[in-house]
């Protein structure tokens, strides 16, 4: 290891190097997926139990979402400014990992809402410092196959956390057992980030060759990208709508709703790879389409019948890859390296924000009339389409200036 710290490496020596690190924090992903999403299971009934309202766990929960895209400029931008990126991922991480067994002993519902939101403010910290350097592999390895296999992993993760959750359920029909767990991969977490942080001590190193050239603010293309992703956030339902929707009509039987999220899951990791792959090939066209078809997800979802529902939940699945790594690869051909971490701080926070509104929209909708909700998803993410053309456009005319 100390050849690629203190100096550039052969070109076949940095490509293995490169590919090491992306697995580095792809496990790192997917135990803290493991930990998060197992958490965010029982997070509602648990606050339930503890004497919590229905009102009371919607705002914790979007409180805490909003805190963790809100907070991520803040964070992305601390993070360029002081180039201290595995101190605040390590942060980061170590607040995220450390709140989710103590959830095991939260005495009140207050305690474990401050808990909850500490959770998400933990993941606001580490994802754009993490990202920036996980953005050096990308010279060698392709934006997409790097960002798409920290997804997959990610989202394994995602589908792990939640099967183990419910096996200790059905052992001991507990929520703090649960939360008790779920310190097991907090710990391997931690583990695996020490090992990453100690083999690498200088991701940059991996990244050589001409990059975007420094500038002042944002490029034209971020703010064209991010207006058309900005639509698609708000059009995006979050899975307890979902859920909640399947319970209420009867089209998914109650045992089955955790069980499509594995599927939608499966789904996530399997596309983060393809996509990724697609990606390096033909660019952000890659995006367009995904966007093209994951724009009739609502209409199957909501009112489709089960085998509908359940086709809708897969392309949902493969949306849900693409904003998680195609998305952030595109960014990260945007920006200098000296700002990729604000950059990607600010995109997740006008995501974030989007997304927030966007959730309220649907779920007032849903209220209404659910043809309403299902043309509010539909229109939007149509609407983004020529944005994201643009963007796409826009890139290849200055593919010279930004690839990678």
């Amino acid at each position: 290891m100390a050849a690629i710290e203190s100096s550039p490496a052969p070109a076949g020596n940095l490509r293995r190097h490169a590919l090491r690190f992306v697995l580095f924090i792809g496990v790192v992903s997917l135990f803290a997926d493991m930990t998060h999403e197992g958490a965010r299971g029982i997070s509602g009934p648990f606050l339930g139990t503890l004497g919590a309202s229905a009102a009371v766990v919607a705002i914790v929960a979007g409180l805490g979402e909003l805190a963790g895209y809100v907070l991520r400029y803040a964070f992305g931008y601390m993070a360029d400014r002081t180039r201290r990126y595995w101190p605040i991922t390590i942060i980061g991480y170590t607040l995220q990992m450390a709140v989710v067994p103590l959830l095991a002993v939260a005495g009140s519902w207050q305690i474990a809402a401050v808990l909850l939101v500490g959770e998400r403010t933990g993941r606001a910290m580490r994802n754009p410092s993490r990202d920036a350097m996980l953005a050096h592999a990308t010279r060698e390895l392709g934006r997409g196959w790097v960002f798409g296999v920290r997804e997959a992993l990610d989202a394994a993760g995602g589908m792990l956390g939640p099967l183990v959750v419910a096996a200790a359920l059905y052992f001991h029909g507990d929520y703090r057992t649960g939360f008790a767990i779920l310190a097991v991969p907090a710990v391997l977490t931690l583990v695996v980030l020490g090992a990453a942080r100690w083999q690498y001590p200088n991701p940059s190193r991996l990244e050589v060759g001409i990059g975007v050239p420094q500038a002042a603010g944002f490029p034209r293309v971020f703010w064209i990208y991010l207006a058309g992703m900005a639509l698609v956030a708000a059009a995006y339902a979050d899975y307890p709508l979902i859920a909640y929707h399947f319970g209420q009509s009867g089209v998914i039987g109650t045992d089955a709703i955790p069980v499509l999220y594995a599927v939608a899951m499966a789904t996530e990791a399997v596309a983060a790879l393809v996509l990724g792959r697609l990606f390096d090939r033909i660019g952000l066209r890659t995006v367009v389409g995904a966007t093209l078809l994951t724009a009739f997800f609502a209409p199957l979802v909501f009112l489709g019948n089960a085998p509908l529902a359940v086709l809708g939940m897969v392309i949902w699945g493969l949306g849900m890859a693409a904003q998680e790594s195609i998305v952030k690869a595109a960014v990260t051909g945007m920006v200098s390296s000296g700002r990729r971490a604000s950059a990607y701080g600010f995109f997740d926070s006008g995501f974030g924000i989007f997304w927030f509104l966007g959730s309220v929209a649907l779920g007032l909708l849903y209220g209404v009339s659910i043809f309403a909700l299902v043309a509010f998803s539909v229109v939007l993410q149509l609407a983004a389409v020529p944005l994201l053309a643009l963007t796409a456009r826009e890139v290849t005319r200055t593919r010279p200036q930004t690839a990678s």
